[in-house]
């Protein structure tokens, strides 16, 4: 009999919390209906009480996203389970997520609390949750450092008091396979016949996340945390495709899968990629550009005669097409909407112009269009924040022992502005500029390139990391100009910088109110 395993995605929480991969609410949204495609059991959609950008846009996809139960994420403390109640209540199927510490290390040096006093807050806590829902999942914080007596206690306690989903969280990444495996195998066994589900919720901080959850799923536990690529605070979590190809390909040994529709794996990666900036490694297992890629020729003779010689993965199954229309400055808006439709995009009528545009002015540039040019020219148009700043022209001059000096002209609040300035290189001397011509008291803390295909005429993909008053925002840009791309990122970050700035200053006054 093969069981269900649930896939609970933390994308959006635990994966947001990598350095640099904040997102504002409509990638948020975007990447919950691309989880919603790729048909995930729970999204937790982000931490109700700790901002007010987070709680709008869980509330947003509590509102917005069909299919998956929408989860918040909450400490054990009523005003955070409260919040979390708020943000949620709109959804069709909704889950509060509460948690606490259970390892003496947590308690005594972060918590300042005694085994006794966390063991009831919990379960308060657990009550106070199911006042609201009736799917409640609790996590002992750090599970895998704490005394094993210990926590069987706090597992049969929370369950008792109405927890549906107990996850044990190896959250410094320290437990192996095969402890983690009896850890789980010991709590299955204490609450067997009470109707409550053991999940694991596993770092990659000695790189064995994945192999810690799939010890646990084969020692009895039901649901699985995870992220897209594999993101999240410090070396990451559980990755998502790796569980779910690991369990789809081996179910003979774990006899076990998920409902993933794993067609949509290579599509939600490459969303997340291009929205958080975080490039996937090309050896990255399932969807780095390498996975299914024979360079030895002993390979390529086995594979041309037989495809599992070495592949265990056909690339149809996560995504990857072998047969597309050929995409060019000669295509009209009915192939690119056909295209699109073929890799999975339904756009309204306002946002295919926009794109078909940006098609356009594209395909003038390089001879073919890949399907990682006509995703990025889609999600471009999807994740537009109001442009307060605008790029209406832009020359660079460089010569030898000159420096090089660029002429920016923009439109700032519908007013055009024009201004020269130089610096050390050419894309230093467009940021000076902008930032002289903007205004900005922002710092530049990241600048990365990269290719978003092969050749010559490739488009190159910008991304740009600004920080203002503790503010960190993420900005894109791709063009075949590696300056302009550079321009239209930095421009983009500074864009949603100000949007960040207004919503905040528009929830202060909206408090004030109150």
């Amino acid at each position: 009999m093969t069981r269900m395993i649930r896939i609970f995605d933390t994308t959006l929480r635990d994966g947001e919390q990598s350095p640099g991969a904040s997102m504002n609410i409509e990638e948020k949204l975007l990447v919950a209906k691309q989880l919603a495609r790729l048909n995930v059991d729970i999204i937790e959609a982000g931490f109700a009480f700790s901002s007010p950008g987070d709680f709008d846009a869980i509330h947003r996809i509590a509102q917005e996203v069909e299919g998956p139960v929408i989860c918040s994420l909450a400490r054990a403390k009523p005003e955070d389970i409260d919040r979390a109640w708020e943000a949620l209540k709109d959804a069709q199927k909704c889950r509060i997520h509460t948690f606490l510490s259970s390892s003496d290390i947590h308690l005594k040096h972060q918590f300042r609390m005694t085994r006794e006093e966390a063991l009831k807050r919990a379960v308060e806590m657990v009550g106070h949750a199911r006042s609201y829902v009736s799917d409640v999942e609790y996590s002992p914080m750090d599970a895998t450092r704490s005394d094993m007596s210990y926590l069987c206690e706090v597992v049969e306690a929370v369950v008792e008091a109405g927890a549906s989903t107990v996850n044990i969280p190896d959250t410094v990444g320290y437990t192996t396979p095969q402890e983690f495996g009896e850890i789980i195998r010991t709590l299955c066994k204490r609450i067997r016949d009470k109707g409550a589900t053991i999940s694991v919720h596993c770092h990659n901080d000695l790189g064995l996340a994945v192999a810690n959850s799939m010890a646990a799923i084969h020692a009895g536990a039901g649901q699985v945390e995870c992220t897209i690529n594999g993101i999240g605070e410090r070396a990451g979590n559980a990755s998502l495709e790796e569980i779910a190809m690991g369990l789809r390909t081996r179910k003979d040994f774990y006899q076990a899968d998920t409902q993933i529709h794993t067609e949509e794996i290579s599509k939600s990666s490459r969303l997340v990629s291009n929205i958080t900036g975080m490039v996937v490694q090309p050896n990255k297992a399932i969807v780095g550009t390498n996975a299914f890629a024979h360079t030895s020729g002993i390979h390529q003779d086995g594979l041309l005669k037989e495809k599992n010689t070495y592949e265990i993965i056909r690339p149809e199954s996560i995504g990857l097409t072998q047969s597309r229309l050929v995409m060019g400055k000669l295509s009209g808006r009915h192939a690119f909407r056909e295209e699109l439709a073929t890799l999975g995009y339904t756009l309204s009528d306002q946002e295919l112009q926009e794109a078909f545009e940006r098609f356009k002015h594209l395909a003038d540039q390089k001879k073919e269009l890949f399907e990682e040019d006509l995703e990025t020219i889609v999600n471009r148009a999807a994740t537009k924040v109001p442009e307060r700043f605008s790029l209406k022209g832009l020359r660079v001059e460089s010569g030898f022992n000159e420096p090089p000096s660029a002429t920016v002209e923009l439109l700032i609040n519908e007013k055009l502005a024009s201004q020269t300035g130089t610096g050390d290189g050419p894309v230093d001397a467009v940021y000076r500029t902008i930032a002289s011509l903007t205004e900005t008291k922002s710092h530049l803390r990241a600048y990365s390139v990269k290719a978003i295909t092969g050749g010559t005429d490739a488009q190159g993909e910008v991304s740009v990391r600004i920080e203002e008053n503790g503010e960190v925002v993420t900005g894109h840009g791709s063009d075949t100009d590696i300056i302009m791309a550079s321009a239209q990122a930095y421009l983009n970050a500074l864009n949603k910088l100000a949007d960040l700035v207004e919503r905040h200053a528009r929830a202060e006054q909206k408090i004030g109110l109150c």
